[in-house]
């Protein structure tokens, strides 16, 4: 049986062309070792697995060959000294070091000394090694490498050459997988390499391990759905059909998707989060000029392409905060399930049309999806026969259509709860918002207006409601194109009044002008008083206007202002 060798292993790189996602730092290095330009301490820091220890290698061996004439393939193992720090922290490993830097090479120019994990030295090892550092013989080059830099004193950092290496982009990780597919005889969807460096988070070592975990677990077939299985992550398919279920206001199919995806072992708060992301992809490939910032794989961008078109704008901002609000809130909740299937509701209620005013927590009642289902439609059917409507126009006018008679049955209630209450109060507001479209809409003059609002203020008063009839005296209406009647209001509070008493006056006006297209603009017309702060001599003048006898008293006694 052969051998196995790891992916990370097998493909480390061996010249500065094979170091992924680094190409500026291996540029300025190969130009530096042509141009005799090297710093003598160098310091690689960056995440793990990003290539620091790789390039650091590749460089050891490179400025020796540079200058010899030996064969490429001498690797100078005799020049080339490895020192882990995380193990060797202590003043006598780094007193030894320093003792062996004094030795010249056997071989080569150069004795390079790579120095890995440096941050975990000890402070004592850090200044026992700060004057070699600092003047290092000709023959000696120190690389040091650390994934926290921060963690080194500053008189370290200082005598370095600093290189940061950055953490390895999706679409680099993807292409060297690639590379590694074709020579192992790999066949691989481009969306099951995606999940791979996607899931490695810019580290190259890790996208090499899950790599061949993947390999072993699927064969020379990477499927999307083998990598999402065995890594037990959720695809994009998920949340495709979780989001077109949120568009199409299905909550119990929702809830149902959801139970799903706890069954499989995901938590709540994963989903929630890759929901929020997924969003944001979509609000994303709304605009042509964004849609590069989409990480994703062909097959994937052109269905978010799609699905972009059928999510307004209005709908991903609102669905966006209302993740992001459970996400902050998932840790403290005590009921992390509920919070989770609370906002998926409230994210299918967003695009619901069946009400006319609702709550930025709306969530679609229940006896919309009973009246929906198959059991209830015969029921829904004879008590939609049932509603009765009370004409408030005379006979001769048309009766009005109900634009939804199934909504209306569904929401007739028993008044023996509150709840009935608080439905009958939004269902005498929906009567008020009616379609007028097939009633009459006669022409009437300014003059006839003014007339019907002197009626109807008159008749308030007989009623005893004095408040509603002097805010309607203090201002005449004024009568617009399309029958909108224009009437100021001085302040706040007299506008919040005839806002409640609003539609009762609509209603008047419309039965006796026998217009059902009238409408009220309310202007604001609120106009506050400038007060000045007067000078003493502003202020005398004004007592002197009342009494000019003041005068007199002022030059009698010699008083001054």
């Amino acid at each position: 049986m052969e051998h196995f060798i790891v992916s990370a292993r097998k493909y480390r790189p061996q010249n500065f062309e094979d170091v992924v996602g680094q190409q500026a730092i291996t540029n300025t290095l190969e130009n530096a070792i042509k141009n005799n330009h090297l710093a003598q301490a160098l310091l690689f820091t960056g995440p793990r697995g990003v290539g620091k220890t790789s390039c650091a290698r590749i460089l050891a061996k490179k400025i020796n060959l540079e200058n010899s004439n030996v064969s490429k393939d001498e690797d100078f193992a005799f020049n080339i000294f490895e020192l882990d720090a995380a193990s060797n922290n202590s003043v006598d490993d780094i007193r030894n070091l320093t003792d062996q830097v004094r030795i010249p090479p056997q071989t080569g120019k150069y004795k390079v000394y790579i120095i890995d994990e440096v941050h975990m030295l000890s402070q004592a090892a850090f200044n026992a090694f700060l004057k070699t550092l600092e003047e290092p013989p000709a023959h000696a080059i120190f690389i040091l490498a650390t994934t926290e830099k921060h963690k080194i004193i500053p008189t370290i950092l200082s005598r370095c050459q600093i290189f940061d290496f950055k953490r390895i982009s999706v679409s680099d990780a993807k292409k060297y997988l690639k590379q590694i597919c074709e020579k192992e005889n790999i066949t691989a969807d481009d969306d099951a390499l995606h999940i791979i460096a996607q899931k490695a988070d810019g580290a190259m070592r890790d996208a090499l391990s899950i790599f061949d975990r993947v390999v072993s677990f699927s064969g020379t077939e990477l499927t999307r759905e083998a990598v999402t299985e065995n890594l037990n992550v959720l695809d994009y398919e998920t949340y495709f059909n979780m989001t077109d279920l949120l568009l199409s206001n299905k909550i119990p199919e929702v809830l149902n998707a959801f139970n799903a995806i706890l069954s499989k072992g995901f938590e709540g708060h994963h989903f929630i989060n890759g929901l929020a992301s997924h969003f944001r992809d979509l609000l994303v490939a709304k605009d042509k000029a964004t849609t590069k910032l989409l990480e994703v794989g062909d097959s994937a961008k052109k269905k978010y392409l799609e699905q972009s078109e059928k999510a307004s704008i209005n709908f991903l901002m609102q669905a966006i905060d209302k993740a992001n609000n459970c996400d902050l809130n998932y840790r403290a909740s005590k009921n992390q399930r509920l919070l989770v299937e609370l906002t998926l509701m409230q994210i299918a209620s967003i695009t619901f049309d069946g009400e006319k005013k609702k709550s930025a927590n709306y969530i679609i009642p229940a006896t919309f999806f009973q009246a929906l289902s198959p059991a209830s439609k015969k029921t829904v059917k004879t008590t939609a026969t049932k509603v009765e409507v009370k004409p408030t126009i005379e006979a001769k006018k048309p009766k009005p259509k109900l634009e939804n008679p199934t909504l209306h049955s569904v929401r007739r209630t028993s008044s023996l709860s509150l709840k009935s209450i608080h439905e009958k109060k939004e269902v005498s507001k929906t009567k008020v918002e009616e379609n007028y479209d097939d009633y009459p809409k006669d022409v009437f003059s300014e003059k006839k207006l003014l007339l019907v609002w002197s009626e109807y203020i008159a008749k308030l008063k007989k009623k005893g409601e004095n408040s509603m009839s002097s805010i309607l005296a203090s201002d005449k209406p004024t009568l617009k194109d399309s029958f909108e009647i224009q009437f100021s209001v001085p302040n706040k509070l007299m506008k919040d009044q005839f806002h409640k008493g609003k539609p009762k006056l609509i209603k008047f006006l419309r039965e006796n002008l026998n217009n059902y297209g009238i409408s009220i603009k309310l202007i604001l017309n609120e106009k506050k008083e400038k007060k000045f702060a007067y000078t003493p001599q502003e202020k005398y003048n004004k007592l002197k206007e009342k009494n000019p006898l003041i005068e007199k008293l002022r030059q009698a006694f010699e008083l001054d202002l």
